[in-house]
């Protein structure tokens, strides 16, 4: 069997990177990286940080508008199937690269598996909400990583080819973190920025919900951390870079560490080692609740409802008073660690296992 595997963004990278050691055994794979994420901290590290096969094409599409770059994609990606005339296109998350792999694939009677099926935030002015329910209608088999993300798809319809496998990126955190553990060229992460382990607090802001908002949401969200008893480190996204300099440089904000995107293992020190995490990424926000660090959410919903438990990731609006209050007076409890509703950090196995009974 001959699976074509589409990637573009980093989440995208470190899932495949448990996904793609355990298909070794079951297919061959043909990787594809869409270019979506195109610096070089953002990509190229990845794939030799986390030993990725070298993807087999990099279609170079970059930035745009979501029209432009979705269609663009959609046009090279169909033009590496008829080359590659795969058995099975797989897909990750919700980024306009699952949607444009999904889309093509299945103008061309290609199956498609979908990594991270039936995720829900019922939000549909989110780009991310659009790609995953469209590609879950489009997909043949669907790996959730949760019992409610197959019973989100069940109230849409969708029953056939359905499992609940775990989620892969707890394959991944509990993988790579010890990696990361024993390796000084990592931990070294702490004195290059002047930090201490439970000493600060750590941010990200991507998402167009938050950028739309322009320079005003983005002050607003750092009036809050301004006053936060910790420093906040923030490795900022390419997206919210020039926002985010601009508002420190007019409003000189003294508790705001921007620093530069680190690679996946660093990420998971800063997350483990940090007081309390606070972001609008949907992954994490879950990579925090596998570690046990607190978190507040900037947004209105989550497609990781799971995490809501016992008040280790609480809601906030892009409010300054809203953000501080929850980031200051919020205590998770520790009785509500007893459930693991992301499976057991065997999904990748179980995904591997499932597409190998594909044409027996």
């Amino acid at each position: 069997m001959k699976l074509l595997t589409v990637v573009g963004a980093r989440p995208q990278f470190i899932k495949a990177s448990v996904v793609s050691r355990a298909l070794e055994s079951v297919c061959r794979e043909v990787i594809v990286h869409t270019g979506q994420h195109y610096d070089r901290n953002m990509s190229a590290v990845f794939f030799e940080e986390l030993n990725i096969p070298k993807p087999a094409y990099n279609l170079g599409v970059g930035s745009g508008t979501h029209g432009r770059q979705t269609g663009e994609m959609l046009i090279k990606i169909e033009e590496v199937i008829f080359q590659e005339k795969p058995d099975v296109l797989l897909v990750y998350g919700d980024t306009n690269s699952t949607l444009a792999g999904a889309l093509a694939a299945s103008k061309l009677h290609i199956p498609v598996a979908h990594v991270e099926a039936g995720l829900r935030s019922y939000n549909m002015r989110m780009p991310e909400e659009q790609n995953r329910v469209l590609t879950d209608h489009i997909s043949t088999w669907l790996f959730c990583p949760t019992q409610t993300a197959a019973d989100n798809l069940k109230k849409e319809g969708i029953t056939r080819g359905v499992s609940v496998c775990g989620d892969v990126m707890l394959d991944s955190v509990l993988h790579f973190l010890k990696l990361a553990k024993s390796n000084p060229a990592k931990t070294a992460i702490f004195g290059q920025i002047g930090i201490r382990p439970k000493e600060y607090r750590l941010a990200t802001l991507h998402r167009a919900e938050t950028t739309d908002g322009g320079l005003d949401a983005i002050e607003r969200i750092f009036d809050a951390f301004e006053k936060l008893p910790q420093p906040v480190v923030i490795p900022i996204h390419p997206r919210t870079r020039a926002l985010a300099q601009q508002a420190i440089a007019e409003r000189g904000y003294r508790n705001i560490k921007l620093i530069s995107p680190v690679g996946y293992l660093e990420m998971l020190l800063l997350t483990s080692n940090a007081r309390q995490v606070l972001t609008d990424s949907g992954g994490l926000q879950k990579e925090a609740w596998f570690m046990e660090v607190p978190c507040i959410t900037l947004r209105k919903e989550t497609e990781w409802v799971e995490t809501l438990e016992g008040r280790w990731n609480v809601l906030a609006s892009l409010d300054t008073e809203d953000i501080y209050r929850k980031a200051t007076e919020t205590i998770p409890d520790p009785a509500a660690r007893g459930k693991m509703p992301f499976g057991d950090g065997h999904a990748s196995e179980k995904i591997a296992s499932i597409l190998s009974q594909f044409g027996v």
